[in-house]
């Protein structure tokens, strides 16, 4: 019997996909490195996901199966130095940007501004209030800044958290008003912040919307105070409404074209299949000097890319005519197209190229070389 509408009633919401707009939170993708890397400001390990530190402190991140359901990773932040004393302007945090224009169901700066809902898994042996921030940014309007303080009651022991948070929390009209709107473009409209220390130059009012850069609150554990202190997170979702849903749990392959349109590893090497001339594309010579090797990429970007290496150009060369001639550098040139975008890259020799030459780029007999393309928020 053919049926004409579907009972909605009838169906389990978490059926639903897409609900989860955050990119990654199953910590599945590192294209960077999964071995514990030195925090720096940056994105370093897991995508999706940037970690900051400042003052006398530092941690590192890595990847961990230790994990809630006991299959599947999460993200494992380790104090390396510590700081006992946060000073006002210090911080430590892990954090993920949100595009703008994926989030223009949550209708900020209208009246209708919704609910949304955070909730994740979460794991550390120190104990106490932490908090977790979200914050919003300017766009055309003004940056506003939300933060919920949560506790880990039990050392060494996986928690599930819930943070709702209100369109009007501790009554403002802050978001509903036109200055709380996202922008609907590729900029950051939103990022989820997990705060691991707070100085005072930090601190704001708990479950309220505010104005400045209150990411935490005067109660927030010191976690950057020993060396023995861990902090794991999993499993990490925000969806529209105020009830939080089971975890969407997406495929790697849609996981990774999606980090993909952020930050692209071309061709990482090491390990058993390591190879030191590794072929990246082929191209053709345009002077003696000078070579173009385009590269599809597997998506399209959100912006133009930055050209990521090694840094050293010798690790790289132009395979030319059965000779090698190492790099002296080495750019990229980006177009658009219908499928995604077409990246040109422009290789520099020397000397020794012919015009109308067939090339190849490769590694210059190095198995630690790469290729990567970076357009983060």
């Amino acid at each position: 019997m053919a049926v004409s509408r579907i009972n909605e009633a009838g169906l389990n919401v978490n059926q639903y996909g897409n609900r989860n707009v955050i990119i990654n939170g199953a910590m599945q993708c590192w294209q960077r490195a999964t071995a514990a890397t030195t925090t720096a400001n940056k994105y370093s390990t897991v995508d999706r996901w940037k970690h900051f530190e400042s003052g006398a402190g530092a941690f590192t991140t890595e990847q961990s199966t230790d994990h809630p359901t006991g299959t599947g990773y999460s993200l494992k932040c380790q104090v390396t130095t510590a700081d006992t004393s946060i000073a006002a302007g210090e911080y430590a945090f892990t954090e993920t940007n949100l595009e703008g224009q994926n989030l223009q169901q949550l209708q900020y700066g209208t009246s209708t501004a919704k609910d949304v809902t955070v909730s994740f898994w979460v794991k550390s042996n120190k104990t106490g209030i932490y908090c977790a921030a979200v914050y919003k940014h300017a766009g055309s309007g003004t940056a506003y800044m939300y933060r919920k303080e949560y506790t880990i009651d039990a050392a060494n022991t996986w928690e599930k958290k819930v943070v709702t948070i209100s369109p009007t929390a501790g009554s403002t009209a802050l978001i509903t008003a036109s200055a709380g709107a996202i922008p609907n473009s590729n900029a950051a409209g939103l990022s989820l912040v997990f705060g691991l220390a707070w100085g005072t130059n930090y601190h704001g009012t708990d479950d309220t919307w505010q104005t400045g850069s209150g990411y935490g609150t005067s109660n927030q554990v010191n976690w950057m105070d020993s060396t023995s202190n861990n902090f794991y997170l999993a499993e990490v979702q925000l969806e529209v409404g105020d009830t939080a849903t089971d975890f969407e749990h997406r495929t790697f392959a849609d996981e990774l074209i999606k980090c993909q349109r952020y930050y692209t590893k071309y061709f990482e090497t090491g390990g058993s299949g390591s190879n030191a001339y590794l072929r990246y594309g082929t191209g053709q010579a345009q002077t003696s000097t000078i070579a173009e090797i385009p590269i599809n990429s597997h998506t399209v970007m959100r912006a133009d890319p930055a050209l990521e290496t090694t840094g050293t150009f010798s690790n790289y060369a132009i395979w030319a005519r059965g000779s090698i001639y190492a790099l002296t550098g080495l750019v990229v040139e980006v177009s658009g197209h219908s499928n995604g975008q077409l990246f040109t890259l422009t290789a520099t020799v020397a000397s020794g190229l012919n015009a109308g030459d067939s090339v190849s780029l490769l590694n210059n007999n190095s198995t630690t070389a790469f290729l990567a393309f970076d357009a983060e928020l």
